[in-house]
């Protein structure tokens, strides 16, 4: 593995033999940790927010549905 920090990135170089998808695990988590870097946001306000648009879509889903 190599490690190499330019001016604008770093750039890490892994072997062939590394597992994609823990690999790709791992940049999903830097992506949300850099997307996140800056807020001011609670882990509350994150998870009201995700049960709203849970109800939202459900409602969505019944009235396309049908359903009650």
């Amino acid at each position: 593995m190599i490690l190499e920090r330019t001016q604008s990135e770093i750039v890490v170089r892994l072997p062939l033999t590394v597992d994609l998808k823990e690999l790709q695990e791992m940049l999903d988590y830097f992506k949300y940790k850099d997307a996140t870097s800056q807020t001011r946001a609670l882990q509350t306000d994150a998870d009201n927010l995700a049960v709203s648009a849970n109800k939202a879509i459900l409602e969505k889903f019944k009235k396309r549905r049908g359903l009650k």
